[in-house]
């Protein structure tokens, strides 16, 4: 497997941008891709669970999506930030004026008004990567943004000089790992990264 690619913000910009030229006269699918590459960066879940999301596993009062059907079958709650929320809402309000009567009861839907499918993610992707200029160099995946989002909650805990260690667990259950050791791969995710975490190391050794 190829290792991730770490979106830049402009990057990762540029990529929900594209998504309104994928179908120009099929406005609800733009927005359906853009939707779902915003929750997957901001909240690091696999693209699997994602399009697996059903309407009442969407609270959107409370913030908080059931995650079901995990890789390890279990059902974890994950909360989601307010901008996330609006986020949802705005897709929500467009999706049921596209289809007031939808086919099932997916949370994103195809723009045939059914679940939108792991294929029809990966065809849409790919044509937003393309897009957005982002086919040339290091391939880019949905799963990417998984990888984004965790090495950038482990930057801002070493930015916050936090104890990272001791946080790797909450991080290993936000993100619905087997065992934080899982997790700790993300440490070595970016060179950013590890330059962060060496010169912490350096500062905390010279203080001692």
């Amino acid at each position: 497997m190829p290792p991730p690619r770490i979106l830049s913000e402009s990057e990762l910009a540029s990529l929900i941008d594209a998504c309104a030229r994928i179908s120009p006269d099929i406005p609800l699918r733009g927005r359906t891709m853009a939707t779902l590459i915003g929750l997957l960066a901001s909240s690091g879940l696999r693209s699997g669970e994602v399009v697996r999301l059903d309407r009442t596993d969407v609270d959107l009062t409370n913030g908080v999506l059931l995650v079901r059907k995990t890789k390890f079958r279990k059902d974890r709650l994950v909360p989601v930030h307010t901008t996330t929320q609006a986020a949802l809402r705005h897709y929500v309000r467009e999706r049921d004026t596209a289809f007031p009567q939808p086919k099932d009861q997916a949370f994103f839907l195809s723009s045939r008004g059914n679940r939108l499918s792991a294929t029809g993610l990966k065809n849409g992707f790919a044509e937003v990567r393309k897009f957005a200029g982002l086919d040339d160099g290091k391939p880019l995946r949905p799963h990417d943004l998984r990888h984004r989002f965790a090495v950038t909650r482990l930057s801002l805990w070493h930015q916050q000089r936090a104890n990272v260690q001791a946080l790797l667990p909450l991080l290993a259950t936000y993100l619905g790992h087997a065992s934080y050791s899982d997790t700790a791969y993300y440490l070595t995710g970016s060179v950013d990264l590890l330059a962060m975490a060496a010169e912490r190391a350096f500062l905390d050794g010279g203080a001692a």
